[in-house]
């Protein structure tokens, strides 16, 4: 890049595991294909699996997926009982570890609800435990080191022998001791298969295997290296029965190696309607009076990193590829207005690797107007210009210009009740805090911040029909009166206990971290080569050689991956990744866990990785649309407040702040 400061570099790695640092979330939402109509009727039996959904479990080195739902509704937008259907059927999928485990190369696994599971009898999917771990990374570990593998199972390298040819290896969960073992390499001995018994009433239930690559007695440290581990978490192994539920569904059938859920209800979908399926699975219906339009999709919350993918390319004669926001659930969407703004372009020729010449991968994205969440909109406007930007939302600072753009925060329709003093963490370190309310409760006082820094604040006079307060600043990024926030007031009430201000509509840009984009910058391997009246269009630079088992970046997040697949059969895909950021900050009289070991060059031996501590000092809203009668004294009544309209002084000496605080 020709210009950028290292921020804004740091704004567009969007997603950071969709390549190599990942974006943090709260939630990451997995969407399947959208389906329009005029209702359920018109659109048909609808039927999706792991190459259309990509929440659904896939292995793509073997092109193997368990997982397909279909849906069968009315005119009247209802999916009769036993209309949606979810099956799960018993696959075999290969170690990541190449070399397999003492001769086993693959293991049975079924997705189920989206996430992978190992049945505790191969050809039995009733009893079902969750694949923690399938990992062929070369871990090395000095004596006493602790090795995190995942959900409070760890495994720790007790002692080498001076030969260097033995290592101890002790197997916990949460620090208490399940299983240990000598490992001899030098006899061939590398694996380590740990079964244990009563498992669900299952006994020699294969719970771990570790390869153990070399061992290493040296003059100062003793190490153990790991190349190949696969854990199940067993301790949460559960058995599945017949008329079990699970959300709206209920199992149906439990065959020898698969599994039929059905809904036990009609479902009804509405117009801007949620509906919950089963498991973190839902149905999203768009808010259009128009069209009946939908997509069901899965939400992850549990901590960890997740890819979002592109459709698979699984065939060895096209040459040429395309993915929209239709087929690639990275890339920005609206179901709302129905609006994508990105598409990606590929020409190569395929064989047992894909060869991308120069320019011949392009990715466009162009201006588009999608409405505000909040439906009135903010001062009769109703929509915004929008610009996916590798697979992230942002807007143009001028609405038809696509060059200079800041990250879209939030737009938010949500309602939040804030008692005077109550700050409201508004995203990216902006908040905003109800300062005062008048006597009359009509007026409310709002400051917005910026990590504590005052930036502007407001009097809005709901009674006068000023609910909306649209906040314009100057010099960002060369551009004047760039809109950055905008706030709808729905109420404001002054009790005899608590001042209250509910807020029903919240739009926002990361305006500090806005940039300007210009001809031949590069971001990764493309290449800005047109800036349009309302489109961007960059290409790759360099040829690009996708080879078996290869993950090769793009651009800002976005990679393509590669089957480890043998002959010419060519199978990869597009996609990103987000992660969801776990852990919590330990109080000082709590002892601190140990630090997670990570993968290694091979010659170096494993340093802890520092944990950020989770932000608790900020105030959370009361999501209430009601005023709180509060009797427990939290917040003293104030007596004598006068009116903002009856005292001149005040707000004389208000407005000698607002601009003492401006100029700082």
């Amino acid at each position: 890049m020709k210009r950028f400061a290292a921020i804004t570099l740091a704004a567009l790695m969007v997603l950071a595991v969709f390549a190599s640092s990942a974006s943090a979330a709260d939630t990451v939402e997995i969407r399947g294909p959208v389906y329009n109509g005029t209702d359920l009727a018109d659109i048909g039996s609808v039927s999706m699996n792991a190459n259309t959904f990509a929440a659904f479990f896939y292995d793509i080195d073997e092109g193997t997926f368990t997982e397909s739902l279909s849906i069968l509704g009315d005119a009247e937008n209802t999916i009769p009982e036993g209309q949606l259907v979810y099956t799960t059927q018993i696959q075999n999928v290969d170690f990541e570890y190449e070399d397999g485990f003492k001769s086993v190369t693959s293991y049975p696994v079924l997705g189920f609800f989206a996430e992978a599971f190992i049945p505790l009898e191969t050809t039995s999917p009733d009893k079902l435990a969750k694949l923690v771990l399938d990992d062929d990374e070369k871990y090395t570990l000095r004596t006493g080191e602790i090795l995190d593998i995942g959900e409070g199972y760890s495994l720790e390298a007790k002692q080498v022998d001076v030969d260097g040819n033995k290592v101890w290896l002790e197997f916990s969960k949460d620090g208490e001791f399940i299983d240990d073992e000598i490992i001899d390499v030098s006899a061939g001995g590398n694996d380590w298969v740990v079964d244990l018994d009563d498992i669900e009433d299952e006994d020699d239930v294969i719970v771990m295997r570790v390869h153990v690559n070399q061992v290493f007695q040296g003059a100062v440290d003793s190490i153990a290296q790991i190349e190949g581990l696969w854990l199940i978490d067993y301790e949460n192994a559960f058995t599945i029965e017949s008329d079990d539920e699970f959300g709206e569904l209920e199992v149906t059938a439990i065959g020898t190696d698969s599994l039929t859920l059905k809904n036990k209800d009609d479902i009804s979908l509405t117009k801007d309607d949620t509906e919950p399926i089963a498991e973190g699975l839902s149905i999203l219906v768009a808010d259009d009076n128009d069209a009946f339009r939908f997509y069901v999709f899965k939400e992850f919350t549990e901590p960890g990193t997740y890819e979002i993918r592109g459709t698979v390319v699984d065939n060895n004669g096209t040459t040429a590829w395309d993915w929209n926001s239709t087929t690639f659930a990275g890339f920005f969407y609206d179901i709302d207005d129905d609006v994508g703004t990105e598409t990606l372009e590929v020409t190569g020729s395929a064989g047992e690797t894909v060869e991308i010449t120069e320019a011949n991968l392009v990715y466009t994205t162009t201006i588009q107007n999608v409405d505000f969440a909040y439906e009135d909109g903010f001062k009769s406007v109703t929509s915004y210009p929008v610009l996916g930007f590798f697979a992230e939302a942002f807007i143009p600072l001028e609405t038809t210009s696509p060059d200079k753009l800041a990250k879209l925060i939030l737009d938010d329709d949500t309602k939040y009740t804030l008692r005077t003093g109550e700050i409201l963490d508004i995203g990216e370190g902006y908040s905003l805090e109800a300062k005062q309310v008048d006597v009359d409760g009509n007026k409310v006082w709002l400051e917005f911040s910026k990590d504590g820094e005052f930036i502007d604040d407001e009097i809005i006079d709901v009674s006068a029909g000023g609910n909306d307060w649209v906040v314009d600043l100057d010099d960002i990024e060369d551009e004047d009166d760039v809109i950055v926030m905008r706030v709808h007031v729905n109420q404001v009430f002054q009790g005899a206990v608590d001042s209250i201000a509910q807020i029903e509509g919240l739009w926002l840009i990361d305006y500090e971290n806005a940039m300007t984009i210009e001809s031949d910058d590069e971001f990764d391997e493309l290449e800005v080569t047109a800036i349009g009246t309302n489109s961007l269009t960059l290409k790759n630079k360099d040829d690009i050689s996708l080879n078996k088992d290869d993950d090769e970046v793009i651009a800002g997040g976005m990679s393509f991956k590669m089957a480890n697949n043998d002959g010419a059969f060519v199978r990869f895909y597009p996609y990103v990744e987000v992660t969801i950021e776990g852990g919590e900050e330990v109080a000082d009289d709590e002892e601190e866990p140990e630090e997670p070991v990570t993968p290694v060059d091979d010659t170096n031996v494993t340093e802890p990785v520092d944990t950020e501590p989770v932000d608790t000092n900020v105030t959370e809203p009361v999501e209430d649309t009601e005023p709180v009668n509060d009797t427990t004294g939290e917040e003293e009544p104030v007596e004598d407040t006068p009116g903002f309209e009856a005292i001149f002084a005040i707000t004389g000496l208000l407005a000698v702040v607002y601009l003492i605080r401006r100029n700082d």
